[in-house]
């Protein structure tokens, strides 16, 4: 056992040596001591395996193989490279070459005490459970054991706001993993005390458990660091350790939708269903010259900055405990790093669509306890406006004028559509449709032509896919009540005088009488006074579209007050994301 210690002295870091108390040296060495593991990913489907173990000296063995080959091979090229390894090291320490070579390794594989042979292949011979024999060294084989492969800690750290990881395991369910959040007892500590583990001195204070933490004020000043471990079942990997960048700083006060979670404390019990409908604000926008000096100048700049922003949203939507949430400007990144992980760890799955040519586009997050994801039916309105023949009548109308048809075919809008199925009454489906229109102040007739488009859409997938299910239509409309867009849906028709057909001028005009596939359709919160609120305009542009013999309004949550969307004189703010508002209300879905 001695000779073992003093080996395993030798390895550490002279400065981890002297600083190190017997408490902290116990615990490495014990770390050392059962790292005797040899972790092997082999999938079926895939030509090769990989076999990873620790050696002696501290470094990592880590080998590519085909499944199909003989153990026998893997074996010698392990003994071959230690004997290799080894001779190098031996060559330093002498002058010349001269001298015995030392002799490989003797490596065997067993399995429940007896050997495997040579001859079996990869894909059979490294089995769970099974030791592989390095010299006089073991190694448990953990075959297809649970390991995050993406772990990381968001980077900027706000007091009263929930810190959600970016993870992903494999071999393993999140669900099942184990977390444990610490705060460094000192601020501004060294980087090398952060390498330690917390359990190994007094350095670290553990503050709670739970795949999310919501740091407090006593934590600002200070970093955060979490330990988890994947699992699957009572099946355990390795453990992650990841420290933040930063420490938790001072977050803004009170925000625009504080009192709003006073409404949505709760989540909506069946056969209710809340519903969210928000723009954003992408990062591609908001990181603008345009944004920063024009649109958004009174907003400070560290406001704009995504990570801070990110902040804001995850802890505001995580509040309305929403069934059903329909996003606009979401950056393709901002969907798989932020708010996938962090709506993940509170019930939600969400798919998303990019804007073609574009950073942007569109994502609509369900809660998975309530609703599982049947089908989609994704467009981009001008390719499916030129492609599919049930918009014939449509496209020959506006090719009347090439002008419109040659600006309606450069625009990406795009338009999601999901068709959800309820899991407490299976068979009673909803289709679910979220898109952003053009944003153009005078392209009131080329959102009326998008729409067109949508609505055939819609009705000819809930005809072919989900007969009878109701219309959920949500997004950012660009549009006022008093548009052709808004005409549209309420009335199902659109005259062919009306003024958005000339909306960009009369070399544009495109006078047609528009008619919906559906019957009038209910703005669920109404006509607020306005959802978009910034330094140069403000107005009504979202909405949530209903089918009001389906669904009926039980509660829409009031919008902030006048008095809090100006407090920082518009949109967005130090305590509002985006320049957007956020509409969420309660539906209730006849059983």
């Amino acid at each position: 056992m001695l000779n073992h210690l003093s080996a395993a002295l030798t390895l550490l870091p002279r400065r981890l040596l002297l600083a190190s108390s017997p408490r902290t040296l116990t615990s490495l060495l014990g770390r050392m001591e059962m790292d005797r593991t040899a972790a092997v990913r082999c999938l079926p489907g895939e030509p090769k395996l990989t076999i990873s173990f620790r050696l002696d000296d501290g470094s990592h063995k880590n080998m590519l193989r085909d499944q199909d080959e003989q153990l026998g091979k893997v074996l010698v090229r392990i003994s071959n490279g230690l004997a290799k390894g080894q001779g190098k090291k031996s060559k330093k320490k002498r002058n010349n070459n001269k001298g015995p070579q030392p002799e490989p390794a003797v490596v065997k594989l067993y399995h429940e005490g007896e050997e495997v042979s040579d001859t079996v292949l990869n894909s059979e011979a490294w089995r769970d459970g099974s030791v592989l024999h390095v010299g006089d060294v073991e190694y448990s084989i953990r075959r297809n054991e649970p390991t995050f492969v993406t772990a990381e800690l968001p980077v900027a750290l706000l007091a009263g706001f929930p810190v959600c990881p970016n993870l992903e395991v494999e071999f393993g369910h999140l669900r099942d993993c184990e977390f444990t959040w610490y705060k460094e007892n000192t601020p501004n500590a060294s980087p090398e005390a952060a390498e330690e583990l917390p359990r190994q001195d007094g350095s670290w204070t553990e503050v709670g458990r739970g795949r999310v933490h919501v740091p407090s004020n006593q934590d600002i000043g200070f970093r955060l660091k979490l330990l988890c471990t994947p699992k699957d079942g009572g099946r355990s990997g390795p453990a992650k350790e990841l420290v933040s960048v930063g420490a938790v700083e001072a977050g803004p006060g009170v925000c625009t939708f504080d009192n709003r979670h006073a409404y949505t404390v709760r989540e909506a019990e069946w056969p209710s269903v809340r519903v969210v409908t928000y723009n954003i604000l992408a990062d591609v926008y908001a990181q603008t010259e345009l944004s920063k000096t024009v649109l958004y100048p009174y907003c400070a700049p560290y406001a704009l900055q995504l990570d801070y922003r990110q902040n804001l949203i995850k802890k505001e939507l995580a509040g309305y405990n929403a069934d059903i949430v329909c996003l606009q400007e979401v950056d393709k990144g901002v969907f798989s790093d932020s708010l996938t992980p962090a709506l993940d760890a509170f019930g939600l799955d969400g798919v998303f669509r990019i804007k073609e040519k574009q950073h942007e586009g569109l994502a609509t997050f369900y809660r998975r306890s309530k609703f599982q994801l049947l089908s989609q039916h994704d467009i981009v309105l001008s390719e499916a406006l030129t492609s599919d023949p049930i918009h014939s009548t449509l496209l020959e109308s506006v090719s009347a004028n090439s002008g419109l048809k040659g600006k309606i075919l450069k625009r990406s809008t795009a338009m999601q559509v999901s068709v959800l199925e309820d899991l407490k009454k299976p068979g009673r489906k909803v289709c679910v449709a979220n898109t952003h229109l053009y944003w153009h102040p005078k392209g009131g007739n080329v959102r009326l032509v998008q729409m067109g488009v949508a609505l055939q859409h819609l009705s000819h997938v809930i005809n072919e896919v989900a007969p009878g299910a109701p219309l959920l239509f949500c997004g950012d409309f660009n549009s006022s009540p008093n548009s052709g867009v808004f005409q549209l849906l309420s009335e199902t028709a659109v005259p062919l005088q009306h003024a958005d057909w000339s909306s960009s001028g009369p070399e544009e005009s495109c006078g047609m009488e528009l008619l919906s596939t559906f019957p009038p359709l209910l703005s669920a919160c109404s006509q607020p006074a306005y959802t978009n609120y910034v330094g140069g305009f403000h107005g009504c542009l979202d909405y949530i579209f209903i089918q009001p013999d389906s669904m009926q309004v039980e509660q829409v949550i009031p919008l902030p007050t006048h008095q809090e969307v100006t407090t920082y004189e518009a949109l967005p703010s130090v305590a509002h994301p985006s320049d957007h508002i956020a509409l969420i209300c309660d539906l209730r879905w006849n059983p």
